[in-house]
């Protein structure tokens, strides 16, 4: 059975064969490219299994597309309010986006949801932006999505067709701020060029002791085909992606010697404690039911979904010990 994921610390067990999954010969295929990994299972069906955005799939599935069904794994999650770059000669509060040209790698990716949620959070109008979709650091489009979800509500949505990178149009003035998965070069280079949210930490710390939502970037889809003929799979899979998990989240907290490239690790550690609690990266559909309802309301909210389903339709049933049910 063939996976393909990005090689976080969470998967490394997996990998390494450490952890093996019940009942299952896999062939984990490290890719750390994720557009990649997404385009090539939603366009091809390359892989058994594999890392995919959770907008993408969410959409695909609302639209009525079930070739691939989720476990609630979730490789990939952070929060977005350190992401949104302005040129503060234009934005210094999130009110002031309105009327502008926001840069975004590609409108329904999963980073953009979520910040256009978080904007929309702040009192911002997210009908009077154009959403101006490209790369970050080169001219053209980021990735070759298979197919971009049909907006059902008013946006302007054009593409960069300049010879510049987002990220120089930010520097420029060409557009008044970027979102997305990554910070353009401009930031940190150009004094101009600032976060919106300079306080980021503390304001991110906030919104989860607030509302409970640690976005989820990235879930996990087994092609249905292959749980229809063995369902049992789903839970093998899960069960041993969540004990590949565990293992990473021990050995980060070891002590002895740091794991990690992270002089203050400790304090890291303790402060995360005091926020998540014990598991800062929990799996399963109960412990994360606060971030993905709010996920599918954002979707919806931005026209991406005709209607809202329960986030537990979205998911194939998985009966280890591990899943609370």
């Amino acid at each position: 059975m063939s996976f393909a994921c990005g090689l976080y610390d969470r998967m490394t067990a997996l990998y390494t064969g450490e952890v093996q999954p019940e009942g299952i010969d896999l062939n984990f295929l490290a890719i750390n490219h994720p557009r990649d990994v997404f385009d090539r299972m939603m366009g091809g069906h390359e892989f058994d299994a594999s890392e995919m955005s959770a907008s993408d799939y969410i959409c695909r599935y609302a639209d009525g597309e079930r070739d691939l069904i989720a476990i609630p794994i979730f490789p990939s999650r952070t929060f977005r309010h350190s992401f949104i770059a302005v040129n503060e000669n234009f934005v210094k509060t999130p009110k002031d986006l309105e009327g502008k040209k926001v840069g975004v790698q590609f409108y329904p990716m999963t980073a953009a949801v979520w910040i256009r949620g978080l904007l929309s959070t702040h009192g911002v109008d997210l009908t009077k932006i154009e959403w101006v979709q490209g790369a970050v650091e080169h001219p053209g489009s980021h990735g070759k999505p298979a197919k971009t979800p049909d907006i059902l509500k008013p946006v302007i949505i054009t593409n960069n067709t300049s010879n510049k990178s987002l990220s120089t149009l930010l520097e420029d003035g060409d557009i008044a701020a970027t979102i997305g998965a990554d910070l353009p070069t401009s930031f940190g280079r150009a004094p101009h060029v600032k976060r919106l949210f300079p306080d980021f930490k503390n304001d991110e710390k906030l919104y989860y002791q607030q509302h409970k939502i640690f976005p989820i970037m990235h879930l996990v889809v087994i092609k249905r085909k292959l749980l229809q003929d063995n369902p049992w799979v789903a839970t093998a899979l899960f069960d041993a992606l969540n004990e590949s998990k565990n293992i990473a989240l021990r050995r980060m907290k070891f002590m002895g010697s740091l794991r990690y490239m992270l002089p203050w690790l400790p304090s890291e550690l303790d402060e995360i404690a005091d926020v998540f609690g014990d598991d800062p990266w929990p799996y399963g559909v109960e412990p994360n039911r606060p971030t993905l309802e709010a996920l599918v309301r954002f979707l919806h909210d931005q026209g991406m979904i005709r209607e809202k389903m329960p986030v537990e339709d979205l998911f194939a049933q998985v009966r280890g010990n591990n899943w609370k049910i």
